[in-house]
């Protein structure tokens, strides 16, 4: 048996196409599939590295209230940076008891980036 969990946080939008236009074009994400009743997207699913996130335009009082932390190892949130700044993505910097870097999507749902505190990344479980 197992006991290995399996998580995608689930993103609230207005509109499928634009958000997915912005995470595949300016985040680098890949779609993974996406569900459409009538012709019209409503879920999606995209990915990248490992990181799974569900895109939805059901629940519309929940749009752009999404706050997801995603923790990486200090080169490559580095490399990450440039690589958005380079396709002119807005990233800011933020705080929540340590440096953050801060992207909104277009719906105003923020993806934040911890950097390194003590020589150790933010928000990883130290391994014993």
């Amino acid at each position: 048996m197992s006991d290995h969990w399996y998580a995608r946080p689930v993103l609230f939008v207005t509109d499928i196409n634009k958000s997915l236009d912005f995470y595949l074009k300016q985040l680098g994400f890949a779609e993974q599939w996406r569900y459409e009743d009538t012709g019209k997207a409503e879920i999606a699913q995209v990915t990248r590295s490992g990181c799974e996130l569900i895109l939805t335009t059901h629940w519309p009082g929940k749009v752009g209230k999404g706050m997801m932390f995603i923790s990486l190892d200090p080169e490559v949130l580095n490399a990450l940076r440039r690589e958005l700044e380079d396709r002119g993505v807005d990233v800011k910097d933020g705080r929540w008891g340590y440096r953050l870097m801060v992207v909104a999507d277009p719906d105003g749902n923020e993806l934040y980036f911890p950097y390194e505190k003590d020589g150790e990344p933010t928000g990883t479980l130290k391994k014993s």
